[in-house]
């Protein structure tokens, strides 16, 4: 019997996260921190911290550990059901790590993600085929280039669904998702020219898998190849923090098909994750539980 539910591949670091006692401040001017943290960060890490949280037993990849980063994912992970043992760590190397501000509608992140990306050498594992084969969902970063492309692969090739972020609608990585989560964030980069209904269109006819477009507190919209667009108001919810908010919502998508659950409850699952995320401040410490995402969603209801 396999050791873990989940298998993710992808950013794992260290984030310095800091929230703000007011709004983010204009240049040349001063900024009060009300509490910060040294906590696990990246989209992987934290959704292996909130699926854990939900139950879930987990396996994760990525990126090379160093030597300000991995005593921080070690002590973080060594009593929780997340496997950090296919991690590379290298004693030579400091670490990917971010620095983020926060305010209430706002987080901005500092980091070194360029010149990671920009070296020569790249500082990220390649894929276990057996890692994957041991899971029955798998959680996907599209960050690696080849290393991310090959899980997709495999996970096509073993019958293993996963849920995607942020990648290209004609990628091998949309193409082979079961679900695949667009943020605005990305959108803007990416696609600023194209509407949401151009967009979605572009997904799905590439995909067989669910297609979700974020966008913030706005509606969300998803639905499949051949289908009009479906939406979804996200939950009203006094907001603390969003640092982290997308990354659980992609949590919400993982454990949502690790339930077999429909396309409508999948949404409807991952926003109420998300949503109760908002609510937290940092994540890490405080993952959303079962309890308060499904209270979350009765209350919707009702």
């Amino acid at each position: 019997m396999s050791q873990y539910d989940i298998y993710l591949y992808g950013m794992i670091l260290k984030t310095n996260s800091f929230l703000l006692c007011n709004a983010y401040p204009k240049a040349d001017t001063y900024g009060e921190i009300k509490v910060k943290y040294e906590v696990t960060g990246g989209e992987t890490a934290t959704c292996a911290t909130v699926l854990e949280n939900l139950g879930c037993r987990i396996k994760m990849d990525g990126n090379h550990m160093g030597r300000n980063t991995y005593p921080v994912i070690e002590h973080f992970y060594k009593d929780k059901k997340v496997d950090y043992s296919a991690l590379h760590y290298d004693k030579e190397y400091e670490g990917l790590e971010d620095y983020v501000m926060i305010d209430q509608e706002t987080r901005t992140c500092f980091g070194t993600f360029g010149s990671y990306f920009g070296e020569q050498n790249k500082r990220w594992n390649r894929p276990n085929k057996e890692d994957i084969l041991g899971a029955k969902v798998v959680g996907l970063d599209p960050f690696f280039g080849e290393e991310s492309i090959q899980v997709a692969k495999w996970c096509k090739e073993l019958g293993k669904p996963y849920v995607v972020i942020d990648c290209p609608f004609d990628s091998v990585l949309n193409q082979f998702a079961s679900v695949n989560v667009i943020s605005n964030e990305y959108i803007k980069g990416q696609y600023a020219d194209d509407s949401r209904e151009e967009l979605f269109k572009k997904y799905t006819e590439q995909t067989e898998g669910l297609v979700i477009l974020t966008l913030g507190v706005k509606e969300i919209m998803y639905g499949r190849k051949g289908e009009k667009p479906h939406y979804f108001k996200p939950y009203n919810v006094e907001v603390v923090s969003t640092l982290g908010a997308g990354d659980t919502f992609k949590a919400g998508c993982v454990y949502a098909l690790f339930k077999e659950m429909d396309d409508e409850e999948v949404v409807s699952f991952a926003s109420a994750c998300a949503g109760v995320a908002c609510t937290k401040f940092p994540i890490p410490l405080n993952p959303p539980c079962l309890e308060e995402i499904d209270a979350l969603q009765r209350n919707r209801i009702l």
